[in-house]
């Protein structure tokens, strides 16, 4: 007879806490946080073996919303919260959640580390090119030329782009969505959680307060196909309403073609997410409108070790090497009575 039980099936309300929402009304967030309340019942992970790590900004207060562990953090620090943990309890599913400012800002050192050791996490970093929380400051993101109540003549930084900054740190999983491309938002979520190693997405989030309409040129519904590319591995690169536009290769330049001009698929660029050498993937990421569609979709997904694995196999492996027992430590050597 088995006295085996079977697991109850989870459903997005499982993963819904009793806190207020407390975003703008219209605010992006709403639309990330519907999502990856659908994507957790489909990973598998019970509620309480997930944590939600966040730093600071409107972002960060996603542990809130989720009916999970969690950790609101300090300033930039939470991939460094994040790889504590991990380590301590490497069963547990941990995501981190920031912004472009709270990561690539006071945070960039920590972003850095994080991804470079390949920790088995998740990292989602909501762009929105502004700072929100502290009402519209430009933010490492913003574009230049950009007027905030920061920059009233114009950002004149040279703005970071999160996705290069990830693959330069060679991270072994690298993906970018869109907050109102729900569908597509959802597919990259669980690819990210199905990743064995850092998974780094981008979420572009509409900043309807202090930034309204900085990725239009993105979701508009009569311009986004010929302005953005949805990556797909092992497949030619080709975008536009009529499927008639593609990328490929100018050396080591990419350009836009349009195709049945003597220009077929196999001249274009194939995408290959697995390639071992990053450069096709950052390459990739370098793709910016106007010039050129943006990619939207997974541009990296390999397979490398993992930090805590590694580091738990070295304390294993200094244990083996160190047998022997307190009481013989303490009595060898030299003693002396204290009276």
């Amino acid at each position: 007879m088995s006295t085996e039980t079977a697991l109850p099936v989870l459903t997005p309300g499982d993963f819904a806490s009793d806190q207020e929402v407390r975003w703008c009304p219209g605010c992006g967030d709403y639309s990330i946080l519907a999502q990856m309340k659908k994507v957790l019942p489909e990973i598998g992970v019970a509620p309480e073996n997930t944590v939600f790590v966040s730093g600071i900004g409107c972002s960060s207060r996603f542990p809130y919303y989720v009916n999970t562990y969690g950790i609101h953090s300090i300033h930039g620090r939470a991939p460094a919260v994040a790889s504590g943990l991990k380590i301590a309890r490497p069963e547990l599913s941990v995501w981190v959640i920031t912004g472009d400012g709270d990561a690539l800002s006071i945070g960039g050192n920590h972003l850095m580390h994080c991804i470079r050791r390949n920790l088995n996490l998740n990292i989602i970093l909501f762009n929105n090119r502004i700072y929100g929380l502290t009402k519209g400051q430009y933010s490492p993101t913003s574009l230049l030329g950009q007027v905030t109540k920061s920059t009233p003549g114009g950002a004149i930084d040279n703005p970071l782009h999160p996705l290069s900054v990830a693959i330069g740190c060679e991270a072994t999983f690298v993906a970018r969505s869109i907050d109102v491309n729900i569908k597509h938002l959802s597919a990259t979520l669980k690819r990210a959680a199905q990743h064995v190693g850092t998974s780094f997405v981008e979420v572009y989030q509409n900043c309807n307060v202090f930034n309204d309409g900085a990725f239009e040129y993105a979701t508009g519904r009569d311009v986004k196909a010929d302005r953005t590319l949805e990556l797909e591995h092992g497949k030619p690169l080709i975008f536009g309403k009529n499927r008639d536009k593609g990328i490929r290769l100018n050396g080591m330049t990419p350009e836009v073609v349009e195709l049945g001009k003597g220009i077929s698929e196999d001249d274009l660029l194939f995408h290959d997410e697995r390639a071992p050498e990053p450069t096709l993937a950052y390459l990739l990421s370098r793709m910016s409108y106007p010039e050129f569609p943006e990619p939207i979709g997974v541009f990296r997904d390999i397979d490398k070790p993992r930090y805590e694995e590694v580091l738990s196999s070295q304390i294993d492996a200094a244990k083996q090497r160190s047998k022997g027992d307190l009481k013989s430590l303490f009595e060898s050597g030299e003693t002396w009575t204290v009276s």
